[in-house]
């Protein structure tokens, strides 16, 4: 979850915490209360009991609480089992898990860089 650069959990909201407002970030925003409002951040992670109403746009997003807004994760998207999410979604990487629920259209981009493109057999006979 931390990388090196980044280790450290820059901001959070606990769970008999409630905050209003928009939030830009570096590093790790942690929500296990209720949030209304837009998120920028490295990593959002939402916990069981956290609930979040607005857009959030992140390097990766863990949604183990309620979602209602569009999320934009640039590597990742996880919904666990306890998650719920109502909105869009845009990223590279989504997951799921079994019991979680997602209601919203997905746009899950090519990661180009890891693209190996083989050569055809005719390219391969010349």
């Amino acid at each position: 979850m931390f990388t090196r650069k980044n280790n450290r959990l820059e901001a959070l909201i606990g769970p008999n915490s409630e905050f209003r407002g928009d939030v830009t970030t570096q590093g790790t925003f942690r929500i296990d209360g209720v949030f209304s409002g837009n998120i920028v951040a490295d990593w959002v992670i939402l916990g069981e009991s956290g609930s979040i109403k607005g857009d959030i746009t992140a390097r990766s997003v863990i949604i183990g609480g309620k979602v209602d807004g569009n999320v934009k994760g640039e590597e990742l998207v996880e919904i666990k089992h306890t998650g719920q999410l109502t909105g869009d979604i845009s990223t590279r990487k989504l997951s799921v898990a079994e019991g979680g629920v997602f209601e919203g259209r997905s746009l899950v981009q090519k990661d180009e860089t890891k693209v190996v493109d083989f050569p055809s057999k005719e390219a391969m006979s010349k």
